[in-house]
């Protein structure tokens, strides 16, 4: 009997098995979730993160159209030697994505964070905001 090894499918197999790791590594990778509020104004949108602990360094704010992208970092120093008891302090990358429904004007964003509060001004665009029309009688 003869057998007949093929060392591509193996290849193959074994970088399928590579990538399958790879992919749950990733998925214990530590991701920070922050809460937020969200509130309709005449004028646009005021957004509330809750962020405690990060500096405004490690924030980044992206606008576009009606889609904000709110993603950053929380940095903690812990020391390696130390046996912690309870770690549960969170640490690592946050990422956010919040959907409106008009069109925004990033041009004139306000963005403030004070104690841990994130607050963003967010107003519509021009075209989304409602506008009154004057009926003349004839």
């Amino acid at each position: 009997m003869t057998f007949y090894i093929n060392p591509y499918g193996r290849r193959l197999r074994m970088q399928a098995l590579a990538n399958a790791m790879n992919e749950m590594e990733r998925d214990f990778e530590p991701e920070v979730a922050f809460p937020m509020d969200v509130k309709a104004t005449q004028e646009g949108y005021e957004l509330k993160a809750y962020l405690p602990g990060v500096s405004a360094e490690n924030v980044d704010i992206q606008i576009v159209n009606e889609v904000v992208t709110i993603s950053g970092e929380v940095k903690l120093e812990r020391d390696k030697r130390t046996d912690y008891l309870l770690a549960e302090l969170p640490v690592g990358r946050f990422h956010r994505v919040i959907s409106l429904p008009t069109p925004l004007d990033s041009s004139k964003v306000e963005a403030s964070l004070e104690n841990g509060i994130l607050t963003l001004n967010i107003p519509k665009a021009e075209e989304a905001k409602p506008k009154s029309i004057k009926i003349t009688q004839k």
